[in-house]
Formats: C-alpha cells, sequence, structure tokens
C-alpha cells in the first residue's frame, strides 16, 4: 500500500494589521480547516509587527479554500493579501 505523504502548505498573509497577534491569525485560518503553525513576523529592533506572517496548513484543499476565502477580505480595517508562499530565495550577502 502507498503511504500517502502529508504536504505542508506554507501560506503568505500580507496586510495584516498591527493590532493582530498570533492567535488571532490562527483562528481565522482554523474556520476553513486544520493549522500547523500561524507566524506574524515582527521587527528585530523594535518588536513591532512588520505586518505580514505565515500560516502553514496540513491539508491542500483546506489551505485552497482559506486563500480564496481570506484573500482582500477586510479584517480589522484591512484587506488582507493571501496566497501560496513562494520558496525563499538565497540572499546574497551584503557588499561593504
Amino acid at each position: 500500500m502507498a503511504q500517502k505523504s502529508r504536504l505542508i502548505v506554507n501560506i503568505y498573509v500580507g496586510n495584516i494589521s498591527f493590532s493582530m497577534n498570533e492567535g488571532n491569525l490562527r483562528e481565522l485560518f482554523e474556520e476553513y480547516g486544520e493549522v500547523s503553525s500561524a507566524q506574524i513576523l515582527q521587527d528585530r529592533y523594535t518588536g513591532r509587527s512588520r505586518g505580514f506572517g505565515f500560516v502553514e496548513m496540513p491539508n491542500q484543499s483546506e489551505a485552497e479554500a482559506a486563500i480564496e476565502g481570506l484573500n482582500q477580505k477586510e479584517i480589522m480595517g484591512r484587506p488582507l493579501r493571501v496566497n501560496e508562499a513562494r520558496p525563499r530565495e538565497d540572499r546574497r550577502p551584503p557588499r561593504y
């Protein structure tokens, strides 16, 4: 019997309200299915939200439903930008 691989879908969430926290973000996506993780990136110096984050969902169809349902939806006064995250590109070190 072939094993079913469990693919984690990484979802980019942009234009997040600065008053939203990771718990709010998780709850928002849990309306569409199981959420593995929800993270809002913060500025390393101020600790303030950078206005975007990532949500991981283990089910492809639930992730697609979340992307479809939440993209451009106004949450806390701001329209979210939601799409499947692109793989992170290697950054070159800065030249001095």
